[in-house]
């Protein structure tokens, strides 16, 4: 039974000599395999570190230029307010011109209306006097012509 024994030993150790040279070749072609990731993780890591370095500073530039852009829209707003500041004023100082204008508009119109219809009736009254002082002299001239005609009818 020992022979047995040493037989199946020697059948096993065969069998794994065998699975081993089987196993070997898959082994070494997945080592190349490897050997060339490895080769080029390490070229892309050699790549990458420089744009990242390169990001690196456009994202520091970004930064910087959108502190400047916050620094000039503050600036903006705070003339903005001012801005808003004068709009109020000048709206007062029109409001106030607008209130001034009707009342001298109201205190001047008022006069104004007396002293054109005194003018009108004044001019009305000249025109009616220049008008009784023509008929009247007309109606002495036809008296006078009449008159006149009267005597050299006798």
């Amino acid at each position: 039974m020992g022979d047995i024994g040493a037989i199946a030993a020697l059948v096993a150790a065969c069998a794994f000599a065998v699975l081993v040279l089987i196993l070997t070749l898959p082994i070494l072609r997945l080592r190349h395999t490897v050997d060339a990731t490895t080769r080029m993780i390490n070229d892309l890591n050699d790549r990458t570190a420089p744009l990242l370095g390169d990001v690196n500073t456009t994202v520091r530039n970004v930064n910087t230029a959108l502190e400047q852009v916050q620094v000039s829209l503050d600036g903006v707003n705070l003339q903005l307010a001012k801005v808003d500041t004068m709009t109020s004023h000048a709206q007062n100082v029109t409001a106030n011109i607008a209130n001034l204008a009707a009342v001298v508009s109201a205190a001047a119109a008022n006069p104004l209306v007396k002293v054109a219809a005194f003018g009108y009736s004044v001019r009305k009254a000249a025109a009616g006097r220049r008008r009784a002082e023509t008929e009247r002299e007309v109606r002495d001239t036809i008296k006078q012509q009449r008159r006149a005609a009267r005597r050299g009818d006798r």
